[in-house]
């Protein structure tokens, strides 16, 4: 039998994440010993298993609870109805990435415009539909593939140093799940 501390190792999960899983009604402990710590067997390393996997899917806690006890025909439906979210949300950043495309070839936005600044770019952005959480993903993915080029447009946009440092930085961590 496997502690909490142990299972969460095991399966690549914090403490918490599985203290979480429990209280959301997801998993259970096989037992409990003489001390009354949860102690998990091989039943709930494979529960876990899957739920990492419809996680990694981006399936909500609610979504996982339903699949877990639905009959076949339930968890197609809900697959279905994932997939039908994953192609509006592909759809979605598709129409973002051709803004940023127009947005970029634009003559006025590629001429050393000392008017250009952070905050008309960011209202620039808005206004082309993207949310907080699309511009970290437009920085996340510049960073990635053209980290020189993403300092020299942080530059253009009147950016203090110390301030590109730190976009730069949260632009190379990993995304928050």
């Amino acid at each position: 039998m496997l502690s909490v501390t142990q299972i969460a190792r095991r399966c690549g999960l914090s403490r918490t994440t599985i203290l979480y899983y429990e209280s959301c009604g997801l998993l259970r402990p096989a037992t409990r010993s003489t001390s009354n710590y949860r102690l998990y067997g091989e039943k709930q390393v494979a529960l876990l298993e899957r739920i990492r996997m419809y996680r990694s899917l981006g399936l909500s806690v609610a979504d996982i609870r339903e699949l877990l006890t639905a009959s076949h025909s339930g968890a197609a439906a809900l697959l279905q109805r994932r997939m039908r979210e994953l192609d509006s949300e592909i759809v979605r950043l598709r129409n973002h990435q051709q803004a940023i495309l127009r947005l970029l070839n634009s003559k006025r936005l590629l001429r050393k415009d000392p008017e250009m600044t952070k905050q008309k770019w960011t209202q620039i952005m808005k206004s082309a539909g993207f949310t907080e959480a699309d511009m970290h993903r437009w920085h996340r993915e510049f960073e990635r593939s053209a980290p020189e080029d993403h300092e020299e447009f942080l530059g253009f946009l009147h950016i203090p140093p110390d301030e590109i440092k730190t976009i730069r930085d949260w632009s190379r961590k990993p995304q928050q799940a």
